[in-house]
């Protein structure tokens, strides 16, 4: 079975040490190979601090392979050395910044693919706001208030990150929008795991997750499961 792991926003830190270290388990353990793609923060040149506060954090919570793999534009998306990278790594991690920019880079790269070929090989792929949006199949862009396409490794969803925030306020548009779709608000500090042995998902973390399903809304909290 292979594993998603969905965060709300504000990462590494605090609280999210729970969803991580249990991604970590999930993937094979302290020793396993992480891949940090920081493609989302790049374009208000961001990726680079972005990806040493990811490493520094896996790597405080008792990871010992960690690197960071700069894809950043779509050149960088089609390399071959980096595809190989991300190919070989068990947990594969999207961080947060530009849903669109992520999405739209990532689409059909050689990186990409080889984010799928070692999900079907049993990795966990794991996303914090942009990063988790962009792996359903529909996602919000904020910047341009459009509804938007996305990878579709989640299909009939679409997640609000920061939704204890500000993704809450994005539910009556979104709802309009596409009725039939699971709109899926995740806390910040708060992070969702497909681990049962149904495959329901656990809440991890400081908050709760918010499900709205055509008319009706569930809150699930800390510990609790639901499935999708």
């Amino acid at each position: 079975m292979a594993y998603f792991l969905l965060e709300g926003g504000s990462e590494f830190g605090g609280r999210m040490s729970e969803p991580d270290l249990r991604a970590l388990e999930l993937a094979g353990g302290l020793q396993t190979s992480i891949a940090i793609l920081p493609t989302a923060a790049a374009p208000d040149h961001n990726d680079l601090r972005a990806g040493r506060n990811g490493q520094r954090w896996f790597e405080s919570l008792g990871a010992s392979c960690v690197a960071v793999v700069p894809v950043t534009d779509k050149p960088s998306a089609d390399s071959p050395d980096f595809a190989a990278r991300v190919k070989a790594a068990k947990l594969i991690y999207l961080l947060g910044g530009f849903p669109r920019y992520l999405c739209e880079t990532l689409h059909d790269s050689r990186v990409w693919l080889a984010a799928l070929e070692a999900y079907r090989s049993g990795a966990v792929i794991a996303g914090s706001s942009a990063g988790a949006m962009v792996l359903c199949e529909h996602y919000y862009d904020p910047d341009k208030g459009k509804l938007l396409r996305g990878l579709n490794l989640l299909e009939n969803i679409c997640i609000l990150p920061h939704h204890n925030r500000f993704g809450k306020g994005w539910a009556p548009k979104l709802r309009s929008l596409i009725p039939q779709a699971t709109l899926l608000g995740i806390d910040e500090q708060t992070g969702i795991i497909n681990d049962a042995s149904d495959g329901a998902w656990t809440v991890y973390g400081a908050g709760g997750v918010t499900l709205y399903r055509g008319e009706k809304i569930e809150v699930h909290a800390r510990g609790q499961q639901f499935r999708l």
